[in-house]
């Protein structure tokens, strides 16, 4: 038997022996280089995210989002992500004419399209999915639940560690 010279080849005989799974290739790959692996979400998103109620009013939710001091608030429905309402949308709906948010339902308001990633999900390819797309968050889900928020500023914290442990290497 040759002895392996690459970590892809190594990569690619462990996929193929079942030893490893397809989402494990980059990870593996990396430690055998004696590189570090990307990191997950897991590592920057926020955990526990405040949501808000799709039948709740308006007002009630600028006032999670004010309270808190964040500007992305998912949307669940009998326990289920249904929507997202960013802190646009909210002022969107603001500025309209002869419209009042105590009246006005978090449902008319928010966004159904929502972008949603795992918990394991690489730092890398959400990073280049939001910048793309310009989406300001990640909604991350496990399980069918909502367990985190991943934001433009969480990707900023992420882009300023890793700048500074590769620069103080």
């Amino acid at each position: 038997m040759q002895p392996l010279r690459s970590a892809a080849a190594f990569t690619a005989l462990a996929l193929e022996s079942g030893l490893i799974r397809a989402d494990f290739r980059w990870s593996a790959a990396c430690e055998i280089q004696g590189m570090k692996a990307i990191p997950t979400i897991r590592k920057y998103m926020t955990t526990t995210p405040h949501t808000v109620g799709r039948d709740q009013s308006l007002s009630f939710a600028t006032k999670i989002l004010r309270d808190n001091n964040i500007r992305h608030l998912p949307v669940l429905e009998g326990g289920k992500l249904v929507g997202i309402l960013s802190e646009r949308d909210v002022a969107l709906v603001a500025a309209l004419k002869d419209v009042d948010p105590e009246k006005v339902e978090v449902g008319d308001a928010m966004s159904q399209q929502v972008f949603t990633v795992r918990p394991d999900s690489p730092l890398d390819e959400v990073a280049d999915e939001m910048a793309s797309h310009k989406f300001g968050s990640a909604l991350v889900i496990d399980n069918g639940k909502v367990v985190g928020v991943f934001t433009t500023v969480d990707a900023m914290q992420a882009l300023s560690e890793l700048l500074k442990g590769r620069l103080s290497k």
